[in-house]
């Protein structure tokens, strides 16, 4: 999902968007109200944030900042994982694959995301699936390397 797409999905839900000037975090949900850091950079890093975000509000509750504490781990685990499916998915990787992407820059490129953003939704996919996972006609090994592999007939 692109930036403005993440924002329609966050307006569909009366969730308030706006870039603020933080100085701690690249984003915050409090209420119905996400700050994004207004001087990020780039539309694909905001909608990283913003995925994440999106995930905390579907997923978490209450203050989770103290990651020292399990509960709080957990929860920011569940939040970045949904970010992950709603930015990336397992699907948005068979579609890269299917665009002709054969490296991360361009998958990265492709799903509007960053290098490092994708980087991580494939580790958490490889820790939450394993070597591999077949979706529809598609297996998606994520070791020892990212490779997808359609199944015919």
């Amino acid at each position: 999902m692109t930036y403005e797409a993440l924002l329609n999905e966050a307006d569909s839900h009366r969730l308030t968007v706006k870039e603020k000037p933080l100085k701690q975090h690249d984003g915050l949900i409090v209420g119905s109200k996400i700050a994004i850091r207004k001087n990020i950079g780039t539309t694909a890093e905001k909608s990283c944030v913003l995925a994440e975000e999106l995930g905390h509000h579907y997923t978490s509750s209450g203050n989770i900042l103290d990651q020292s504490d399990t509960m709080n781990r957990k929860q920011e685990y569940r939040a970045r994982l949904y970010g992950y499916n709603l930015k990336i998915g397992l699907m948005g990787i068979v579609q890269a694959y299917e665009h002709g992407c054969r490296n991360r820059y361009e998958m990265a490129e492709y799903l509007d995301c960053t290098e490092e953003y994708l980087t991580e939704a494939l580790n958490c996919y490889r820790s939450k699936y394993g070597e591999y996972i077949r979706i529809d006609n598609y297996i998606v090994y994520f070791m020892p390397t990212l490779a997808v592999m359609k199944i015919t007939g």
